[in-house]
């Protein structure tokens, strides 16, 4: 906790997204405004919904997350944990707005203010979690951060001929959304004007800061030209798209296209002539020393690429199209181009031309400079409307931290050619831990309204290979954990050390669970008629199955998955209370089949199931 917050007036800050480290443009907004109201005189206690922990994941994605760093900077940092599967895809024209805001996250708001009354504003990052908003009291300012425009946001991906794996609704869905607010704050100014047409809510003009990192300076040449992003849809499939075009008639003659950020993730195979990719970087300062001009190519996104601002921040010229330079007013041809074949040539016209690009450093920094004002003139407004609500409050009441939670600790079992680590701490690792192994799980813990509930100590599980570590696998017991995919999917795991685990793991709490019959076995292939929660039925869902039978247990490979017209199987729980309803399935599995009974743990990216195998119903 900063000392000099216990005496500052309070806002509670509920974000979807860790605020350290600043590695994406939604994380980089939230640290701006963050800063904003340290700068106004407030201390900030700081709620993450883990809601990116298990989107990224889904996707294979591991942006880091640095809950050390966040306790440092925040009077209170609070974690709610994401127990509810959260929906990519729906089979309406759009989400309903409350469709990704589960009960966990305003059963914390409730809690929040129950044990800190005299907190006096609550800004919500997202307008998908309004719903928090109705558990706030009466008296607390409740504020919006939008960060988008969320009505319709499907309707970009068309031209690309993709599906959105992001949140959308309709404009319905939207204006009821920004009304549970007292005031929305809008990233640019064609999106103010917008929601200012949808809600009587009071709508307030807030661009980013962003502090001046570096004085502009003329390059002496353009020998690499940059992007920095994030691995969203917009990034990838912008920076995709403007790599096909750089590459075409390239020549060493040209500058380099120099591409750092967690995208690189996802650019497999993209590097060549003209095209390097640098990976994470954890310094910008890293990033901006080897790029002499920062292109921004952006076909399609909404609110304000955060990209932009922060090369700007550093002294470098940007080009870039009109949709990357939304919301920085532009008035240059070269941050108005029309596609990135126009970003293209526009870069090409500065690299082989002193004057040329001497004016574009100049124009660049007169952007930069009406942005600065803007943004500053903004977060003073805002400033003012906080403190004035602060100064009509007549109970404010200073509450100050309580106790550090105990150190971090970990314990260890072994068995089964597996060493498994619990570690008890604040730090949160994208997949791996050198000494530890592969991260298998992750706690959720149960109960709502409760303190012990929300700290950001973590109880997570970490497994390595282990020759030595003989003895039959550990039984850990009916943990309640979320599974991490990387062991699910991760063929170069040994097939023992698997097994194992899923011994390990088999009384694990399931978030599905029904009951299978053996209908068919010839060879090694196992037919078992049951039931599946309907989004795994359709599509491709890397999947591992495993039998647990008995004290041992065996990994299974599923071939196939096939609707069946008639229900047979009557039992099936779904503890999360959100996943599609159930249809009848055939599956297919090699393996052995079980002789007397046991179950079967279905993993998969969004869950794990367990499907319970009668004796009676099995066949040897």
């Amino acid at each position: 906790m900063p000392p000099d917050s216990a005496d500052k007036p309070a806002i509670l800050v509920l974000a979807p997204m860790p605020a350290a480290p600043v590695s994406a443009g939604n994380r980089r907004r939230l640290a701006a405004t963050c800063e904003a109201l340290t700068r106004g005189g407030f201390a900030i206690d700081l709620a993450y919904y883990a809601h990116e922990d298990q989107i990224y994941r889904r996707f294979g994605q591991h942006p880091p997350t640095d809950l050390l760093e966040m306790e440092r900077r925040f009077r209170n940092v609070f974690l709610i944990e994401a127990r509810t599967v959260i929906p990519l895809k729906t089979r309406s024209n759009a989400f309903g707005i409350d469709e990704w805001c589960p009960d966990e996250v305003g059963d914390f708001v409730a809690w929040y203010f129950s044990a800190y009354p005299a907190t006096g504003a609550v800004l919500v990052n997202y307008v998908f979690l309004s719903r928090a908003l109705e558990r706030v009291p009466p008296g607390v300012l409740k504020l919006i951060d939008t960060h988008d425009r969320f009505a319709g946001r499907q309707n970009q991906y068309r031209p690309f001929r993709a599906e959105p794996n992001f949140f959308y609704t309709d404009t319905a869905g939207e204006a009821a959304g920004l009304s549970r607010a007292d005031v929305v704050l809008a990233i640019q100014a064609a999106e103010a004007k917008y929601f200012a047409g949808l809600t009587a809510s009071r709508v307030l003009l807030l661009p980013p800061h962003f502090p001046a990192q570096k004085p502009f300076a003329v390059p002496e040449r353009v020998a690499r030209i940059g992007f920095l992003g994030h691995g969203n849809d917009p990034n990838l499939f912008s920076i995709s798209h403007f790599i096909r075009t750089w590459r075409d008639g390239w020549t060493s003659a040209r500058p380099e296209l120099v591409i750092a950020g967690e995208i690189c993730r996802s650019l497999p195979g993209v590097e060549g002539p003209g095209v390097r990719l640098l990976g994470y970087l954890d310094r910008l300062e890293d990033f901006y020393a080897q790029a002499d001009l920062v292109v921004a190519p952006m076909l399609m996104g909404s609110g304000l690429k955060m990209k932009v601002g922060e090369a700007l921040s550093f002294g470098r010229p940007v080009i870039g199209t009109e949709i990357g330079l939304e919301g920085f007013e532009p008035v240059e041809p070269a941050h108005r181009c029309r596609d990135a074949e126009a970003v293209k040539q526009a870069v090409l016209a500065v690299a082989d031309d002193a004057e040329a690009l001497a004016r574009l450093t100049r124009a660049s920094e007169r952007l930069f400079t009406r942005y600065a004002e803007t943004a500053l003139a903004a977060e003073a407004q805002l400033i003012e409307l906080l403190l004035a609500h602060e100064r009509e409050r007549t109970s404010l009441s200073s509450h100050r931290r309580g106790e550090r939670e105990a150190q971090p600790d970990s314990a260890s079992v072994v068995g089964g050619g597996l060493v498994l680590t619990c570690e008890t701490s604040a730090r949160s690792l994208p997949a791996a831990d050198a000494d530890l192994g592969v991260l298998v799980a992750t706690e959720r813990r149960p109960g709502h309204g409760m303190a012990a509930v929300y700290t950001p100590l973590r109880q997570r599980w970490f497994a390595r290979a282990e020759a030595t570590a003989d003895g039959a696998a550990p039984d850990l017991g009916a943990l309640d954990v979320a599974l991490s995919p990387e062991w699910v999917r991760d063929r170069n795991v040994p097939p023992a050390a698997r097994t194992a685990l899923a011994r390990a793991f088999a009384r694990m709490q399931a978030d599905w669970e029904t009951e299978g019959r053996i209908v068919g076995c010839a060879g090694d292939r196992i037919e078992i008629a049951t039931l599946l929660p309907g989004v795994l039925v359709s599509g491709t869902h890397p999947a591992a199955i495993f039998l647990i039978a008995g004290e041992g247990a065996s990994e299974l490979r599923l071939e196939r998955v096939k609707s069946l017209h008639r229900r047979e199987i009557h039992a099936y729980v779904d503890r999360t209370g959100r996943l599609p309803a159930p249809l009848p399935v055939s599956l297919s599995l090699r393996g052995t089949a079980p002789a007397g009974g046991g179950c079967l743990l279905f993993l998969t990216d969004d869950g794990i199931g367990r499907i319970i195998l009668p004796e009676e119903a099995s066949l040897s």
